[in-house]
């Protein structure tokens, strides 16, 4: 048996840390199967902070967006070879095992650490596939932390007018620094050339506020879009005040749950999430969406850190990207 040594950023306990070893046999791709050791990780800044970093089960390895370079392939994969870069839903570990289905190949010329940023693009792309609203309707996008920041460039890059909203600065800053070319501290709901016009309110904060002025802004028939996961409750606003809303101004309240559209495309829907990411990793390429600015790169070793400090959010950096390559 040939075994090699194997790292993963581990959560071991809450708010804690570690670049773990392990000694790991060496097992061939299977059917369809392609492997490969990492590049780069990316942090998601929502899920792996509240499920992992503050999560209930430990040790416990988190992460979902990989770029990785691979290394053999299964039998069945014809249009991969080793030495590709490709993307997929990988965590964070030195090494990668996917199928060819899960895997999306990585146009020439665009760097790794910009690629990853496929996957948070497409939390929000999955709204895009299934809303009613159609450019050039205005777009409210409310938390401008990754997903939102993304989701808002996303939005306007398809024509649609975007509005983005945040009440920190910092974050604010970001997004105009990515383009976004209408930045505000709160919902517009005291502009009437924004209010009561609003196809759809893309909510990616998570907070109470943020939905009941979402469905105080959108038109008659708009949909306000849960895509920021509630993780705790944050004010006192009933429920009543929201159905209110819902009910007397016609709104769509509906998840924004990015696994809405099927994984892969089907006979009937071509929408799908591994075609938004395709989408998404062009768009990167074609410099449609900016990254620039919004992320660091770190060490695995220093994971512990990059966590505590995506969970700080006092910064205008919004995420962190694990580079594999100093690695031990």
């Amino acid at each position: 048996m040939t075994t090699r040594k194997e790292y993963a950023v581990t959560c071991v306990a809450p708010e804690k840390v570690e670049l773990r070893e392990e000694e790991r046999e060496i097992v061939p791709p299977g059917p369809n199967e392609i492997t490969g050791s990492s590049v780069v990780t990316l942090i998601s800044p929502g899920t792996e902070l509240a499920a992992v970093y503050r999560g209930r089960h430990f040790p416990s390895v988190g992460g979902y967006a990989a770029v990785m370079r691979v290394e053999a392939v299964g039998e069945g994969v014809t249009d991969v070879k080793p030495g590709d870069l490709v993307f997929g839903m990988g965590a964070h570990r030195s090494h990668q095992r996917l199928t060819r289905r899960e895997a999306v190949l990585v146009p020439p010329g665009l760097v790794p650490k910009v690629a990853v940023f496929a996957r948070m693009m497409g939390v929000t792309m999955s709204t895009l596939t299934t809303t009613a609203a159609r450019p050039p309707e205005p777009v409210v996008v409310t938390g401008l932390g990754l997903v939102g920041n993304l989701g808002a460039q996303v939005f306007q890059s398809c024509g649609y007018r975007v509005t983005a909203c945040d009440p920190l600065e910092n974050r604010r800053k970001s997004a105009v620094s990515c383009g976004l070319r209408d930045v505000r501290a709160g919902v517009p709901l005291d502009d009437p050339a924004v209010c009561g016009k609003v196809g759809l309110v893309l909510e990616c904060s998570g907070h109470e506020r943020a939905v009941l002025e979402g469905c105080r802004v959108v038109r008659k028939r708009g949909e306000v879009a849960l895509v920021g996961a509630p993780w705790q409750k944050r004010t006192d606003i009933s429920a009543h005040e929201i159905l209110h809303e819902v009910f007397h101004r016609y709104v769509i309240l509906r998840s924004g749950w990015e696994w809405e559209v099927p994984r892969q495309p089907t006979d009937f829907m071509s929408g799908s999430v591994y075609n938004n990411f395709a989408a998404a990793l062009e768009w990167l390429a074609q410099g449609r969406i900016a990254v620039e600015g919004l992320y660091e790169v770190v060490a695995p070793r220093d994971g512990d850190r990059a966590y505590r400090d995506l969970d700080r959010r006092d910064g205008e950096i919004l995420a962190r990207v694990f580079d594999w390559s100093d690695c031990p």
